[in-house]
């Protein structure tokens, strides 16, 4: 696998670190992607950079233009997304501040644009979406989390709901009786255009809050933004390690 691009989710708007080469604006066929795409280096291999809720963390979930995002990655020669996630913590062992690899999804979203291949015209196509991350990519996540000896959870459930308001205490029940582990709103339909692309997709998630109903408080920005916080360093120290063990470019 080659070229590595990283999808910044909240509290990421910008990627600590990186060294940047050049950004620019692109179009694609689906419209213009959320941000310009940032090139750059990190611990001396090249990546793109692509923060999906825009510089400004302006664009709700529902909003993104994902097949634009994932569109432009691929014209940009994209083999590989880590998409960065802050979720809500549904599962007993995913209490705010875990680091998880999940590796099962439920789509719970509905009227966002989910394929390259419902245009007219288009060939019907069914992509085999049984495993909808990438083993190989899920492994040098876990890999490079273990190099710099952070805790990290392997596997796991990620219910997506469409946003941009936080679930309600019944939702979260139905989606712990569904089998969901974590909760947040951005993974679909991002790993399913991914793998109609091709790319290898996987997303790292970063537990922010307690879902509803798991805490006896109330769900705060205040402190779900003191927890993206708190995870940032440890997200860069594991992306340093995930880049230092590509080959060098």
């Amino acid at each position: 696998m080659g070229h590595l691009a990283i999808i910044g989710g909240s509290g990421f708007a910008n990627m600590a670190g990186l060294e940047i080469n050049a950004s620019y604006a692109v179009e694609t066929d689906y419209g213009r992607p959320s941000a310009q795409l940032i090139q750059g280096r990190l611990a001396g291999r090249e990546l793109v950079f692509l923060p999906r809720h825009g510089t400004e963390h302006g664009i709700a979930p529902h909003q993104i233009n994902y097949r634009a995002n994932i569109q432009a990655l691929h014209n940009a020669g994209v083999e590989q997304i880590v998409a960065l996630a802050a979720v809500g913590g549904i599962a007993e062992d995913c209490a705010p501040l875990t680091l998880c690899v999940p590796d099962q999804l439920i789509d719970y979203t509905h009227g966002r644009d989910n394929s390259f291949h419902d245009l007219d015209g288009a060939a019907v196509t069914h992509i085999d979406f049984s495993f909808p991350y990438s083993a190989s990519l899920r492994i040098q996540l876990l890999e490079a989390a273990q190099g710099v000896s952070l805790a990290i959870r392997d596997g796991g459930t990620y219910g997506v709901t469409q946003g941009p308001r936080l679930e309600t205490i019944a939702e979260i029940s139905r989606m712990q009786r569904d089998g969901c582990d974590l909760v947040g709103m951005t993974a679909m339909p991002e790993a399913a255009l991914a793998r109609e692309r091709g790319i290898h997709y996987a997303t790292l998630a970063f537990v922010v809050n307690w879902a509803a109903g798991k805490s006896e408080d109330l769900i705060g920005m205040d402190q779900i933004n003191a927890n993206v916080d708190h995870c940032s360093a440890d997200i860069q120290r594991l992306l340093v390690s995930l880049a230092s063990r590509l080959p060098s470019s």
